[in-house]
């Protein structure tokens, strides 16, 4: 990835310092991760232990979405706190299938990276779907694993603030 992609992350922190409430946060982060990998939509998943559960205040073209913390690509991005690439997403048996059957989306290709607090415990995982003209890659990993520690701070206060 060349400079000027840091450089935009850079800037993008001036936006990320006004912002400490989810309802403003989470779409202002969803829109830049989708136009700096070049992907069709962002999902942004925040971990509830109360429930176990993993869910979406924000989620591209779709309503909310809640799926248990032992689900999904998301559900082991969590577990194995690393990122996830995932180019052909119906051929694995973690991928829910389903989400697409209920809203009508066909998902070719997945990057799912977990966000970080302060005590590196996971509190979220950021999800692209469908990077375009491509497969997303490791270079996208590496990009979007920097972006979600540079949003981590401004989601970890957002989420003290509001008490989750």
């Amino acid at each position: 990835m060349s400079i000027e992609i840091y450089k935009r992350i850079a800037n993008f922190g001036k936006k990320l310092a006004q912002l400490d409430h989810l309802e403003t946060a989470l779409p202002t982060i969803a829109e830049e991760a989708k136009a700096i990998v070049n992907a069709e939509r962002c999902s942004i998943f925040i971990l509830d232990h109360s429930s176990n559960m993993l869910w979406t205040k924000l989620s591209d073209g779709i309503g909310r979405i809640a799926i248990g913390l032992d689900s999904g690509i998301v559900g082991d991005t969590v577990h194995t706190k690393k990122g996830q690439i995932v180019n052909s997403p119906y051929e694995d048996s973690r991928f829910l299938a389903k989400i697409d059957e209920k809203s009508g989306f066909v998902t070719r290709n997945i990057l799912a990276i977990p966000i970080f607090n302060s005590r590196q415990e996971v509190i979220g995982v950021i999800q692209l779907l469908n990077k375009y003209h491509a497969d997303f890659n490791e270079a996208d990993e590496g990009i979007m694993s920097f972006f979600a520690n540079y949003i981590s701070g401004t989601l970890e206060l957002a989420l003290l603030i509001e008490g989750k």
